[in-house]
């Protein structure tokens, strides 16, 4: 399996909420499906709480906990969702390629809302902070 895509929404999700998926397949685009498919099917506020949950069993799992970061995770999820209200795609993949922005200029998105680093901020990492530019 080369890419997150050679698999259904519905066994990438079970791969990944089960701690099976490979690590390798995780990139930035695989989050960005996780958020997709959660809200499709659970709506924004339930997927903040289950990618969160999840996200941190994944990273435990892999031994990478000093990756998550809860700011990021729960922006990227308003992000998706909010391209998600304008979006006319049917899955992911005509998703992205509609909002490419998204996978290929997500820290200039982040940085629109966030007049400071949350990259780098050992807060953000632990807690959400709401952005002090522009609200999600």
């Amino acid at each position: 399996m080369d890419t997150h895509f050679d698999m259904t929404d519905a066994k990438f999700e079970n791969q990944f909420q089960n701690c099976t998926l490979n690590p390798q397949l995780f990139s930035h685009e695989a989050h960005l499906r996780l958020a997709w498919i959660h809200i499709k099917k659970y709506g924004v506020t339930i997927a903040e709480q289950n990618i969160q949950n999840q996200l941190q069993d994944f990273v435990k799992h892999v031994g990478a906990t000093d990756k998550y970061h809860t700011t990021l995770t729960i922006a990227a999820i308003r992000m998706v969702n909010h391209y998600i209200q304008q979006s006319k795609a049917k899955d992911f993949q005509e998703f992205i390629k509609e909002f490419p922005e998204l996978n290929n200029s997500f820290k200039a998105l982040i940085n629109s809302h966030y007049s400071y680093d949350i990259f780098s901020s050992e807060e953000a990492k632990s807690v959400f902070l709401e952005p002090d530019k522009v609200p999600f």
